[in-house]
């Protein structure tokens, strides 16, 4: 079971969950141990520490220091860990709202951290992309672009003004 490469299915099928709970990133020194029986969402390793994505109540359980509070996305797309340009894709999107978020590709699905009070803003965001993804999927780039340039006849001019930014 490879995953989806193809971007635009990607875009128009994924159905983004937002999970429960608050998350934070927290780091632990070069040697020091995981505190036991802590369970991150995730652990990654590199040469100034480690890294770990678990829930806040975790980590304040553990007695660990919090950056980044967080909630979590899961993409529900089985995305191949080859596919290119899907997170690109959104995290542009995120980022054009001036919203910061960490990705995290797992072997079935990509999974966003956004800042918790933005979460259901991400969501919105995701859905939209979805949306417009779906409808514009089996059309070619120039069509797209055609239709998104594209102008109302004369009789709604005043329609027209809504799509001209101010």
């Amino acid at each position: 079971m490879t995953g989806e490469t193809d971007l635009k299915t990607l875009l128009a099928s994924m159905t983004p969950e937002l999970l429960d709970g608050i998350y934070i990133f927290a780091t632990l020194a070069p040697g020091v141990l995981q505190p036991e029986g802590l369970d991150p969402v995730m652990v990654f390793r590199e040469r100034e520490g480690t890294t770990l994505i678990v829930t806040e109540a975790a980590a304040k359980a553990a007695g660990l220091t919090a950056s980044f509070r967080c909630r979590m996305i899961t993409l529900n797309i089985h995305s191949s860990l080859e596919a290119v340009g899907f997170l690109a894709a959104i995290t542009t999107r995120l980022a054009s709202a001036g919203m910061g978020v960490n990705p995290v590709s797992a072997f079935y699905h990509d999974h966003l951290f956004v800042p918790a009070e933005r979460a259901e803003e991400a969501m919105g965001l995701l859905r939209e992309l979805a949306r417009q993804s779906f409808a514009t999927k089996d059309l070619r780039r120039e069509d797209v672009e055609a239709i998104a340039s594209g102008r109302m006849s004369s009789e709604s001019d005043h329609l027209d003004a809504l799509l001209d930014p101010k």
